[in-house]
């Protein structure tokens, strides 16, 4: 349930944000003011009024600012949308995190959805920090996802790119080393090539391997001290290896997380899966839109939806183009893809709509 901006628990986080009686001004029409602590106001607003601009495109409730003095009017649910949106967003600056217009429209997104989740408990949870930097769930579902992440011991984080997947699981095995649940943190991915194959490329085995795994390595060192990852390369403490190299071990005490799991066949994502060991977790992303498995191959990752379905403890968190966290063309391009190349693409629950 969300809790107001001005209830006890808010209250303790520093602020208290003063909104008064409605006031019916016409048919169907009211106004009311909201009182924003004077040190959060150019938080609220954003720089050159940026948020504000993003407030009055997205509710339907006129906004007037003052000072420190928020006016709202409009219809009664508009109007009392608009308060709403309002206290979260003071909430979250009260925490501390700077707000964007992006931050802005998730939030309204999430209040108007049917989840009646809290954007401000949403969006201040860190995940791991670095340099003044916080990682961050940005969206509702991506919030979903790393507390799936916490509470299951396998899982599944299925989206278009953009949404987050590798890079928050990335993120939480990062926390997992540095608070000892885990000793180790194993990275592979597939070497599977759009449109080239391995052999024509130059250099070693490793070296041609290497740009397959490169944005593993790069999300590393947003995430570490950058002159540390050599020797926990070295020692083992992180391994980025292709999938081939998981064969016939066993991983035990690990953050194992297999990225582009889309490509691979349904062979190698069970001998992946069964190399799972003791105080182990492993989580799988993949986009099965995006399959580059020559012959028209099967998805490892479309048969694991269809046969894991429905285990203890192993979980399906699936992102859509509304957590795509990239340019704003990047959600429009995936939803234009997603609509020509349908009923291909359904999510699991369309698709188990249409069996019954």
């Amino acid at each position: 349930m969300n809790e107001p901006a001005n209830s006890p628990d808010h209250q303790e986080a520093g602020f208290e944000n003063h909104v008064t009686p409605r006031e019916t001004t016409a048919a169907s029409q009211v106004r009311s003011s909201m009182t924003v602590p004077p040190d959060l106001v150019v938080g609220l607003l954003g720089s050159a009024d940026e948020n504000l601009r993003a407030l009055e495109r997205s509710l339907a409730a006129d906004l007037h600012v003052r000072g420190n003095a928020v006016t709202l009017s409009g219809e009664a649910a508009d109007v009392a949308m608009a308060e709403q949106v309002i206290s979260e967003l003071i909430a979250i600056v009260a925490g501390g995190q700077t707000l964007s217009p992006d931050a802005v429209r998730r939030s309204i997104a999430m209040i108007a959805g049917a989840d009646n989740e809290s954007p401000a408990e949403v969006l201040t949870l860190d995940i791991l920090s670095r340099r003044g930097k916080t990682i961050r769930p940005k969206t509702l579902n991506q919030k979903r996802y790393v507390d799936a992440i916490d509470a299951h011991t396998i899982v599944f984080g299925i989206g278009p790119a953009g949404t987050g997947k590798t890079y928050l699981a990335m993120a939480k095995a990062v926390n997992a080393l540095q608070t000892k649940q885990v000793t180790r943190i194993i990275l592979t991915r597939p070497a599977v090539e759009a449109g080239e194959r391995l052999g024509f490329l130059p250099g070693t085995l490793t070296e041609k391997i290497d740009p397959y795994l490169r944005p593993l390595y790069d999300a590393l060192h947003d995430m570490m001290d950058p002159a540390a990852i050599p020797n926990l390369l070295n020692t083992g403490v992180i391994e980025v290896a292709p999938l081939a190299f998981m064969r016939g071990r066993s991983l035990n005490d690990a953050f194992i997380i297999l990225d582009e799991a889309q490509n691979t066949t349904a062979e190698q994502m069970k001998m992946f899966l069964t190399r799972l060991g003791f105080g182990s977790k492993i989580v799988v992303t993949g986009d099965i839109t995006q399959v580059d498995l020559p012959g028209g191959a099967k998805s490892g990752l479309r048969a694991a939806m269809d046969v894991l379905d429905g285990i203890d403890d192993i979980h399906f968190a699936e992102l859509t183009s509304a957590d795509v966290v990239r340019h704003r063309l990047v959600s429009e391009i995936v939803d234009a893809y997603a609509k020509a190349e349908q009923p291909a693409l359904m999510n699991r629950s369309q698709r188990r709509s249409t069996r019954r």
